[in-house]
């Protein structure tokens, strides 16, 4: 057998019997509770053993618990670490990625500062090329063929626009019937004058001398417990030149508003001495000489006001300059820093807010121009303005930490002020109206080599530096300066209608000058140039500090000369009213061939002229209306956009014009004060411009055959008929209890007082100003059925309607005399005047109309 076979025999081999005896179980020693734990125990467990700690108890001492979750832990651990390798191997690749894309960033970088240096090399070879051209004796003996072929395009259009006018004078004749029956044969006369001549000639002023004072005199500024502006005057010697300025201020600016702060950079001879005879103004002096930059932070310091003014001691202010510099914080939100018009003494431009270009050099736009040409005229967003005149509140000037002391002692700080304003999330402006005198170069000289003027060159380096991210994109030194100027506008528009806009006078005006103020709201550059170029106030000065650049005559003699010199700049050419937009349909597509033209009907013209016609049963006048449709119709037609102010127009020109792109751009309005209660007012009111035919007809019609019925039903209630232009037989029609007040510069009063609006139109065509008007006052209205076409008001809603002279008197009477129904239709006025004619519905077809335009992806769409 051999050993295995033994060893397997004893081992399975039975044991022996023997009894077996049962012995007590020894008692269980007592445990200390901390060595022992109850599964279901709350008592805390001892922190997890670490993968060391499990070696030596699962493979060293052989514990098996130990080793099955060492065993365990290892598997986990295995593939946490498979993921961090793959993590490490795809950081790896990004990287590598990352490496090859700005591998290929800085290659094209590289290729486009290449591209960038043989494009200006180019540009200056072909400005060398021109100016060798320019100066070559054929380019002179051609310029007269030049000039007269530029000149001949012009005539050309000027010419066009003349026929098409002439063209188009016998189809008015309904409207001068209308007018020869209604208004007189005087009438007619004074409105062919006025439309062939050329009234409110804007006359240029040969400008005013300024000049230093003499000597220094008392002059007692009043005191200022809180001002809410500081205006700081850094000085440094000069006493005379400083009381010059303090003179102006005091002259021109009122009390009560400011303090003024002279601070005196350790002038040789104290300030406070020198210019004693000064009371009511703050002298702060430098131990040292700071500078211009150091002494206006130190002025900042002691500064009471809410807004700081820095003006130069070597200014002149003009009356209203600071009342206008303040109206900008007042209007815009967003102003950060506001600055002046700068001109000489001797009337020339010295700066109409600065233009900085890609190398960080600076233009004052309009430098030695006239200034009052109309680009320099308008509120408008700027690069910066000079330092010699600018206004930005204290708060934000201390926030940015004043002037970069980088540009000590001056020069740049201006315009790294404007910047820093800038990124902070605000604008800079520039305000015309404000217009300060600087006798450039009376402290600091005009050498850029020797003095402190030497630190103009050299801090352009320092500011090029400091702002090249912003500085990206901008225009080469002196290119396209039109543009630059303008460098924000979103989109460029030229608007032309027939007249200066009278939104005090007619509705027409009123829904125009709202839609350019949203059209500027929205970040557009508008430019608005009337058919006969006329120069009106306080309009022109309206519109300007709208921020619409306004043209006007002399510096304009045409409107194909706006086209030929700045055609290929718009993006938008909108022309107001059918007789204007015929006159020039050709003319646009020649010189702006890229705009949208778009055509504001106002009210459709034909629509109008049939339902005269209609009314007066007139063949002439349905003869006239039907060449007026095909004339009206055909110039839809060449438009890219026509604009209506209904549905019901927009309805009617989708039947007779499929293919016309047409929108609806109605009147619009905002929710006004609301007036007296029902119980105190007294009376009706009715406004609306003469110069329009159907508020003649209305007015004769309400005044001859209505107000015998108004007479029975409300004894003693008079009737206000408020409009500009009367003509005598309107006048004439004066009584006890209709007054005639012609032209009213406030309606407020009449809207508040009177019960009862009224609108007696027999014919017209369009949306009427003049009910959405007095509902915006919450003015009930009593209408004729052609006076509501288009509006979405509803009989005894929120209108009450009669038609025929007993049905109208009856409306008027009902509304006036129920408290209930005067409520109602109040506030159902106002709630139709919100839902379809507010700022908001004007602003959405505003942006869907501009978004139609060349770059369509600054709008959405």
């Amino acid at each position: 057998m051999t050993e295995p076979q033994r060893y397997a025999a004893t081992y399975l081999a039975p044991l022996p019997p023997f009894p077996r005896t049962r012995r007590e179980l020894a008692e269980a020693p007592s445990l200390d509770p901390r060595h022992c734990y109850s599964g279901d125990s709350e008592t805390t467990l001892e922190p997890e053993l670490t993968l060391p700690q499990l070696f030596v108890a699962g493979v060293q001492c052989g514990h098996t618990e130990a080793r099955k979750e060492l065993e365990r832990r290892i598997a986990v651990v295995d593939s946490e670490l498979k993921e961090f390798r793959a993590v490490r191997d795809r950081a790896q690749l990004d990287r590598e990625e990352l490496a090859v894309q700005l591998h290929i960033a800085l290659r094209e970088q590289l290729g486009t500062q290449l591209h960038v240096g043989r494009l200006e090399t180019l540009l200056a070879a072909t400005r060398a090329r021109i100016e060798e051209y320019q100066s070559s004796t054929s380019w002179r003996l051609t310029a007269p063929i030049r000039y007269g072929g530029r000149h001949a395009k012009l005539a050309l259009a000027h010419l066009r626009a003349r026929w098409a006018s002439l063209r188009a004078s016998p189809r008015y004749g309904g409207i001068a019937l209308a007018i020869l029956k209604d208004e007189g044969a005087g009438a007619l006369a004074r409105r062919i004058a006025r439309r062939i001549a050329r009234p409110n000639r804007f006359i240029p002023t040969t400008g005013e001398g300024f000049a230093q004072e003499t000597e220094i005199r008392p002059l007692s500024f009043a005191a200022c417990a809180q001002p809410r502006v500081t205006i700081v005057v850094p000085a440094y010697s000069k006493p005379l030149l400083t009381f010059t300025c303090l003179k102006s201020i005091y002259a021109n600016t009122p009390a009560g508003l400011y303090e003024v702060l002279v601070i005196d950079d350790a002038s040789p001879q104290p300030l406070a001495t020198e210019l004693a005879a000064v009371s009511g103004v703050r002298f702060v002096r430098n131990a040292v000489n700071l500078g211009f930059v150091g002494a206006c932070n130190v002025a900042a310091e002691h500064a009471r006001g809410e807004f700081l003014m820095f003006l130069n001691n070597d200014t002149i202010a003009t009356p209203g300059w600071l009342d206008a510099l303040l109206s900008v914080f007042e209007r815009h939100p967003d102003a950060g820093l506001v600055g002046a018009k700068l001109v000489y003494p001797d009337g020339r431009l010295q700066e109409a807010g600065g233009i900085v270009w890609r190398d960080g050099s600076a233009w004052n736009y309009g430098r030695h121009d006239d200034p009052q040409k109309p680009e320099y005229n308008y509120l408008r967003e700027v690069d910066y303005c000079s330092g010699a005149c600018i206004a930005i509140a204290r708060a934000l000037f201390v926030r940015l930490g004043g002037f970069d002391t980088r540009f000590s002692p001056a020069y740049y700080e201006d315009v790294d002020l404007a910047f820093a304003v800038r990124a902070a999330g605000y604008k800079v402006y520039y305000q015309p109206l404000a217009s300060i005198v600087h006798f450039e170069g009376a402290t600091s000289g005009t050498d850029e080599t020797v003095g402190i003027k030497r630190h103009q060159v050299v801090n352009q380096s320092t500011f090029a530096t400091k702002w090249a991210s912003a500085l990206e994109g901008r225009r080469a030194n002196g290119v396209a300066a039109q543009i630059e100027r303008d460098r924000w506008a979103k989109r460029r528009l030229l608007v032309i209608d027939a007249c200066m806009l009278t939104p005090d006078r007619d509705a027409g005006s009123m829904r125009m000058q709202q839609m350019l103020e949203i059209m500027v709201d929205l970040g557009c550059k508008v430019t608005f140039v009337a058919d006969n170029l006329e120069y009106q106030q306080p309009y022109v000065s309206a519109l300007q500090q709208l921020g619409v650049e306004v043209q006007f005559a002399p510096y304009v003699r045409s409107i194909p000369q706006v086209l030929g010199a700045q055609g290929t700049v718009f993006d938008v050419i909108m022309v107001s009213r059918h007789y204007i937009a015929i006159k020039y349909i050709d003319t646009l597509r020649a010189f702006a061939p890229h705009a949208l033209i778009v055509f504001d009907t106002v009210d459709l013209h034909f629509l109008r002229e049939e339902r005269l016609a209609d009314l007066n049963g007139s063949r002439t006048a349905k003869g006239t209306a039907a060449a007026k449709r095909e004339e009206e119709l055909a110039l839809i037609r060449k438009t890219d956009v026509t604009l209506v102010v209904s549905t019901v127009e927009r309805d009617l020109l989708s039947e007779l014009a499929p293919d016309a792109r047409v929108m609806v751009l109605s009147t619009i309005h905002e929710p006004l004060p609301d007036g007296k209660a029902f119980n105190e007012r007294h009376g009706l009111v009715f406004i609306g411009g003469f110069r329009h035919p159907p508020n003649t007809d209305a007015v004769l019609w309400y005044a001859t055959e209505v107000m015998p019925w108004i007479r029975q039903r409300l004894p003693g209630v008079k009737t206000y008929i408020i409009g500009s232009d009367p003509p005598p037989t309107i006048k004439a029609l004066a009584a006890d209890d209709l007054v005639i007040a012609g032209y009213v510069p406030d309606v407020m009063p009449y809207f508040s007082d009177a019960r009862v609006s009224i609108s007696p139109l027999r014919y017209g065509a369009g949306v009427k100003g003049k009910i959405n008007l007095a509902m915006s006052y919450g003015l009930p209205v009593a209408a004729t059925t052609p006076s509501i076409e288009g509006m979405h008001l509803t009989p005894g809603v929120d209108v009450v309607v009669g038609d025929g002279p007993e049905a109208f008197a009856a409306a008027v009477a009902s509304v006036y005399n129920d408290e209930a129904l005067w409520k109602k239709l109040s506030g159902g006025g106002r709630e139709n005047v919100r839902a379809h004619f507010s700022r908001e519905v004007a602003r959405g077809a505003i942006t869907r109309l501009l978004a139609l335009s060349r770059d369509a992806t600054v709008f959405g769409k």
